[in-house]
């Protein structure tokens, strides 16, 4: 009996970390699913820039500080990759949900602007990313699985709820609201969950964050962005304390606002999920030729989800600092009336699922 999910978090050239789980360790309650999914991570940070302030992250042995690094370690042995230990103000999550009824993943993108007022941006992409792996590990995929054989007392012991992407971010948030440490910041975002006994795919998304789905060789459904205007998308965002008025023409929306879509997953189909790193400097046709191009490559199906996030990474890292190649982001610009040329320089992070149905 396998576990529907085979987890690996990694970078290419940047960070690198698999986790692989099988069921064989797990109890011979959990039942067989029809889908699995094999999951990998890259992220890359941008360039350092020179801070006019000092950034306090969350300590390594704070429950926060601990999940970001261990998210974040590099696989053992793998002493040949060039190591950035740092997602940059980018953050995602993997979790298998309860009693292996699915997986849900996430990604997140803290915006910038605070820099400009002292405020670290990256606590708040990685807070929120941090609670939705902690509300979705102890949540089911769909419907709590209740024997009906059981007694009514039997029944009332089962635990966990079902959780949807759309409140995940809900509850999620409402956990950055409450961490001290998070003084202020925003953040776009976007959750999917994948149940692996009917296949079903369910997510929120709010901002310039987003997800794609390949099936048949070709972009089955995209996410629309949402943004008030040009380099400003829909964000999740929470302000100071003190001083209120001084944030007066932030960007305050409400996760309510968070575009939802589901759909039934089949046999081969391929998700990414990824911040504005990756849409804004590479096109859904190059991804397309990436995805393609990791099929012809031989390597088994438990190692394409990896290859195809590595490549994914570096293209976008080559794209963004190429000034002569006409960017998403260039065109994007164009159509509003502004100026703009080449890539975008900036934090890029994706998650790939490639679905296997089983039975």
């Amino acid at each position: 009996m396998r576990l529907p999910t085979s987890l690996r978090r990694s970078s290419r050239a940047l960070a690198r970390q698999p986790l692989k789980k099988t069921c064989n360790s797990m109890s011979s309650a959990v039942p067989q699913r029809p889908y699995t999914f094999h999951i990998a991570s890259s992220w890359a940070g941008k360039p350092e820039q020179p801070q006019t302030f000092t950034k306090t992250p969350f300590a390594p042995n704070s429950p926060i500080g601990a999940w970001r690094d261990k998210m974040l370690t590099r696989k053992p042995g793998s002493s040949t990759e060039v190591w950035y230990p740092s997602a940059g103000e980018d953050f995602f999550f993997i979790q298998e949900m309860k009693n292996a009824s699915g997986v849900s993943f996430g990604v997140a993108d803290g915006v910038g602007g605070w820099v400009d007022s002292g405020i670290d941006p990256s606590l708040f992409s990685q807070a929120l990313m941090y609670h939705a792996h902690r509300y979705t590990r102890n949540a089911w995929a769909g419907e709590p699985e209740i024997d009906p054989t059981l007694d009514y007392a039997e029944r009332e012991e089962v635990e966990g709820w079902e959780l949807t992407p759309y409140e995940c971010l809900d509850l999620s948030f409402g956990g950055v609201c409450r961490e001290r440490l998070v003084q202020a910041g925003s953040s776009t975002a976007v959750i999917l969950s994948l149940n692996a006994s009917s296949g079903l795919l369910r997510t929120a998304n709010l901002g310039d964050s987003g997800f794609l789905i390949i099936r048949s060789s070709s972009v089955f459904y995209k996410q629309a962005t949402q943004t008030h205007f040009l380099n400003c998308p829909f964000q999740l965002t929470k302000l100071p304390a003190k001083d209120v008025r001084r944030f007066s023409r932030a960007c305050i929306d409400s996760p309510s606002a968070a575009a939802k879509f589901e759909t039934t997953l089949r046999h081969g189909d391929i998700i990414i999920a990824y911040t504005d790193g990756l849409s804004d400097n590479v096109f859904p046709s190059e991804i397309l030729n990436i995805v393609s191009l990791v099929g012809r490559s031989g390597l088994p199906e438990s190692s394409q989800a990896q290859s195809i996030a590595d490549r994914l990474i570096s293209h976008a890292r080559h794209c963004m600092f190429n000034k002569y190649r006409v960017s998403p982001f260039e065109q994007a610009a164009a159509r509003d009336g502004k100026f703009f040329r080449g890539g975008k320089i900036d934090d890029v992070t994706v998650v790939v699922a490639i679905v296997n149905e089983t039975l």
